[in-house]
């Protein structure tokens, strides 16, 4: 265990909180600032195209991919991010496990508040399927609301009678805007990213006026996942979303679906985008790669470069 790699984690990433709530612009701007910091691996190359509706980034292997596809949706809290800003996580997949992945650089609010993101993700997942891709084939993976993303996305394609991916794999996902999970009290000043106010800043953005009480806003509380796919589901120890991703296991298991649910203790959300600098970040993404080569199935259905 690498205790003082997560100390300095923690000292680097512990800022002070502004005393007035920031502009979209200043966070998206401090949000690119703190991901260029992550390393991005080696042996990747990368294109963008179109998917579905929407930009998105290929990234693939150097050399020749395995048969398989991950579609990833980066974090933000619905509000930040694209596939650039989560490259140190969707590169690592790739390199691990030899898949080429979709980043999809999704709509984001204030300016396209829920469920545009959603529809992009439906969307995104259409446009694979109607390449040839098998759903065997395919897995989601996504980070804090992309992980949410990778969830509702899936309920959403089930609604619309789409089939179901092969897996789901989610870092810290953001599974509750309700936000009634206990460590949203328990880990408050433990958690170095995120206070209440700031996730009801901007979730007040996304939600635009929603009531947070349905399935697509709280999944780990609300949604039916009856015929779910496979799901890994890792978060750290020092957040304070932790309870989205406990109850969302209790969830999945009480609707017979097979859930990995993967505790690190003493690091933050998405601890995983630290590769390279943390131990357990390597390790857990050793881990997420290994859940989604067993679980990415190939039946020698066509493979194209969708977009």
């Amino acid at each position: 265990m690498s205790r003082r790699q997560r100390a300095e984690i923690d000292a680097m990433v512990r800022r002070p909180q502004p005393e007035a709530p920031r502009s979209v612009e200043e966070i998206r701007a401090g949000f690119r600032a703190m991901m260029r910091e992550m390393i991005v691996p080696a042996g990747i190359r990368t294109r963008t195209v179109t998917l579905g509706d929407r930009p998105a980034v290929l990234v693939e292997p150097v050399g020749t991919p395995k048969a398989g596809t991950i579609l990833y949706f980066h974090g933000g809290s619905y509000v930040v991010g694209s596939p650039e800003t989560a490259m140190s996580l969707t590169g690592n997949l790739v390199t691990k496990t030899g898949f080429r992945a979709f980043s999809l650089d999704y709509r984001l609010a204030p300016e396209y508040p829920f469920p545009a993101a959603i529809e992009d993700g439906v969307s995104a997942y259409r446009a694979l399927l109607d390449s040839g891709e098998d759903p065997s084939a395919i897995a989601f993976a996504g980070d804090s609301a992309g992980g949410g993303l990778t969830v509702t996305t899936c309920l959403a394609a089930r609604d619309a009678s789409l089939p179901m991916p092969a897996a789901i794999v989610a870092f810290s996902p953001g599974l509750d805007m309700t936000r009634t999970g206990e460590s949203m009290d328990t880990k408050a000043g433990i958690d170095p990213f995120f206070t209440r106010e700031g996730l009801e800043h901007t979730g007040t953005m996304y939600l635009a006026g929603q009531d947070p009480h349905q399935p697509m806003l709280s999944p780990a509380t609300l949604a039916d996942l009856t015929g779910f796919p496979p799901m890994l589901l890792q978060a750290g120890t020092n957040e304070i979303l932790l309870d989205d991703s406990t109850r969302m296991a209790t969830r999945a298991r009480e609707a017979g679906v097979d859930v990995n649910l993967d505790i690190t203790a003493d690091v933050p959300h998405v601890f995983q985008a630290f590769a390279g600098v943390l131990d357990e970040a390597d390790e857990a993404l050793d881990r997420a790669a290994l859940f989604l080569s067993q679980h990415i199935r190939t039946r020698g259905t066509a493979r194209t470069s969708a977009g």
